[in-house]
C-alpha cells in the first residue's frame, strides 16, 4: 500500500490548481532572470584562443561558422582521462537533438575539452553524438574560462571556480560519488578534478567576439535535460549517490 497521501480526484484537482499559480510565478521568474542575463554587458575577447577540430585548428571566432552567437559547453574530458566525465555525458545526451535547432536560429554550438582530439572523436563515436566537439588542448582557454586547474592550483588553492575562490584538495580526498565519477572517466579523483563542467556564450559583432554569460554547477541543472522529466516524475529525483553513468554501460550493470 503506498505511504504517499492519497484522495480524491477533487482533491487532487484543488491541490494542483494551488501548484499552477506556483508554477506560473516560477516561469514568471524564470523569464526576469532570462532578462537580466541577457542584459549583463559584454567583454571583449583579444586572446588568440586556438582549437583542434575535425576540419583542422580554428579561432575562437571560427566556430561561430556565420552565426552570431556561440554556446559552448565545457565537457570535463582532460587529456589523462580515458572518456568523458559521466555526468557531463549525460547533460550531452541531450545534444543531438537540439544542435540543429539552435544552428537554423543564428545560435552555433560547440563542446570544448582540453583532451586531444583523436581522444574526443573515439568517445563521441562510442556515445553516437554527432554535434561538433573541440579541443583546447595547449591552450588557455578553459584555465580562462575557469573550468580548468593547474596542479599547483589544485594543491595551495588561488584559483576560482563558480565565481567562489577555489580550495586546496584536502589529502585523502576522493570518495562516494567523485570517486566514482574518476573511476568511469577511467583516471584518479584529482586529476578528474582539475577539469570542471560549465557553458559560456559568446557573441560576434562588428568582426569582434565578446564574452557574454557563463554558469557552472548547479546553474547547468537547466540544460541537463533528464533532470527537468525526473523533477516531473511521482519520485522525483530520488537520488542516493550517482546513479547515472554513460549510457551505454546501463546494459551490463
Amino acid at each position: 500500500m503506498t505511504k504517499h497521501p492519497t484522495g480524491t480526484r477533487e482533491e487532487w484537482l484543488a491541490a494542483r490548481l494551488k501548484l499552477l499559480e506556483a508554477e506560473k510565478a516560477h516561469t514568471r521568474a524564470g523569464d526576469e532572470v532570462a532578462r537580466q542575463r541577457q542584459a549583463l554587458p559584454w567583454v571583449r575577447i583579444d586572446a588568440p584562443y586556438r582549437f583542434d577540430t575535425d576540419k583542422g585548428s580554428r579561432e575562437l571566432k571560427d566556430l561561430f561558422g556565420g552565426r552570431s552567437q556561440l554556446i559552448v559547453y565545457h565537457l570535463m574530458f582532460g587529456p589523462d582521462y580515458e572518456a568523458a566525465c559521466p555526468s557531463c555525458s549525460a547533460i550531452a545526451d541531450g545534444f543531438n537533438g537540439i544542435y540543429p535547432h539552435l544552428q537554423n536560429h543564428d545560435v552555433a554550438f560547440w563542446a570544448v575539452s582540453r583532451a586531444p582530439l583523436a581522444k574526443l572523436d573515439a568517445f563521441k563515436r562510442r556515445m553516437g553524438w554527432s554535434f561538433p566537439w573541440a579541443s583546447s588542448q595547449g591552450g588557455a582557454f578553459n584555465y580562462d574560462f575557469n573550468v580548468g586547474i593547474t596542479a599547483e592550483q589544485q594543491s595551495r588553492g588561488g584559483y576560482e571556480y563558480n565565481y567562489r575562490p577555489g580550495q586546496p584538495l584536502p589529502p585523502g580526498a576522493g570518495s562516494g560519488a567523485g570517486a566514482q565519477a574518476a573511476a568511469e572517466a577511467g583516471t584518479d579523483f584529482a586529476t578528474f578534478t582539475r577539469e570542471r563542467p560549465g557553458m559560456s556564450a559568446f557573441a560576434l559583432q562588428d568582426g569582434a567576439v565578446h564574452h557574454t554569460y557563463s554558469t557552472y554547477a548547479r546553474g547547468l541543472d537547466g540544460i541537463w535535460a533528464m533532470y527537468a522529466w525526473l523533477d516531473r516524475a511521482p519520485l522525483g529525483r530520488n537520488e542516493d549517490g550517482m546513479w547515472w553513468r554513460h549510457h551505454d554501460r546501463y546494459a551490463a550493470a
